[in-house]
C-alpha cells in the first residue's frame, strides 16, 4: 500500500490481551516519529486514559476529550492538545470516554465515528497512532475501521501467541465489511529479555507463523520504560540514552520504510532476517 505525501497514515495499536505494551508503544513510536520530523497525532481510545496521563495531560482536568468529538458535539481541532514533543499532538482520553461502548451502540454509522472525525486531520499529519483499549469491543472497531494498518505489540510470555489469531480474525472480518483498505503492518516483541531463552523462543514462533509481518526490532524490558510513565514523560524525555528509547528509534526507521519497500519489485527488496535487533 503506497501513502500520499499529503494524507496522514493511521496505524491502530491493538491487542485484546493487556499489559503488552500498546500504550508505551503508542507514547514512544509517536514520539520517535515526532522527532524525525514527522507530524504526529496519538488518539487516546483506551478509557483508561494511560495514553493521556504518560504524554502530561491529566486527564481528570479535562473538560473535553476524544469522547465528546465522537459523539458530534466537538470536532477534532477542539479537543487536540499539544505535547512538549513539537510534532506531536493528542486527542485525549476522559473519564466520559468509559460510556461510548454503551451510548454509541444506537447511533447512526456507529463504526465509523472515528473515521469520519480524522477526515478532519488527514491533511495536517503525517502519521495518527490510535492506542486501542484492550478489548475487541466498539472503541477498538472504530479504531480499526480508522486505520490503515493494525500494529500489534506481542509481549514475550508463555500466551503470547494466545488470542492473536482472533485479533486477526477480526482485522480480516473488518477488511471484509468494513474497511477493505485494512491491513497488518506487523507484530512488534515487547518486553524482550535476550538472557532468556522463552524470549527467543516465543519470537521464533511468531516468526514461524508470520515469517513477513515480524519487525526485526524487538523492545527490551528496561525499567526507564516502566518508570517514564509516572512522570508524564516519553522515554526520550524521561531517558534518551536508555535501550529503550534506541528501540523506539529503530522501530519509527522501520515504519517510516516500509511502505517504500513494499513498493520496490520483489527481487528488489532486502531479506528480512529471523533473528531480532536487540539493542
Amino acid at each position: 500500500m503506497l501513502y500520499c505525501n499529503y494524507m496522514a497514515r493511521v496505524i491502530a495499536i491493538a491487542n485484546q490481551k493487556g499489559g503488552v505494551g500498546k500504550t508505551t508503544t503508542a507514547i514512544n513510536l509517536a514520539t520517535a516519529l515526532a522527532k524525525k520530523g514527522k507530524f504526529v497525532l496519538m488518539v487516546d481510545m483506551d478509557p483508561q486514559s494511560n495514553a493521556t496521563s504518560g504524554i502530561g495531560l491529566d486527564y481528570r482536568k479535562l473538560e473535553k476529550g476524544i469522547y465528546h468529538a465522537l459523539v458530534n458535539t466537538h470536532t477534532l481541532h477542539d479537543i487536540t492538545h499539544p505535547s512538549e514533543t513539537e510534532g506531536l499532538s493528542i486527542a485525549p482520553s476522559t473519564i466520559d470516554l468509559a460510556g461510548a461502548n454503551v451510548e454509541l451502540v444506537n447511533a447512526d454509522r456507529r463504526e465509523y465515528r472515528l473515521y469520519d472525525l480524522l477526515l478532519e486531520g488527514r491533511h495536517t499529519y503525517d502519521f495518527v497512532l490510535i492506542d486501542c483499549p484492550p478489548s475487541l469491543g466498539l472503541l477498538t472497531l472504530n479504531a480499526m475501521v480508522a486505520a490503515h494498518e493494525v500494529l500489534i505489540p506481542v509481549q514475550t510470555e508463555y500466551y503470547a501467541l494466545e488470542g492473536l489469531s482472533q485479533l486477526l480474525d477480526t482485522v480480516h472480518l473488518i477488511k471484509e465489511r468494513l474497511q477493505p483498505n485494512i491491513d497488518i503492518l506487523g507484530a512488534v516483541m515487547t518486553m524482550y529479555d535476550e538472557r532468556n531463552r522463552l524470549s527467543r523462543s516465543v519470537f521464533d514462533d511468531l516468526y514461524k507463523n508470520f515469517p513477513h509481518r515480524v519487525f526485526r526490532t524487538v523492545i527490551p524490558r528496561n525499567i526507564a520504560l516502566a518508570e517514564a510513565p509516572s512522570f508524564g514523560k516519553s522515554i526520550f524525555q524521561y531517558d534518551a540514552q536508555a535501550t529503550g528509547a534506541a528501540a523506539y528509534r529503530r522501530l519509527a526507521e522501520e515504519i517510516m520504510w516500509q511502505p517504500k519497500l513494499e513498493s520496490l519489485r520483489e527481487e528488489e527488496q532486502p531479506q528480512r532476517t529471523d533473528k531480532p535487533f536487540v539493542v
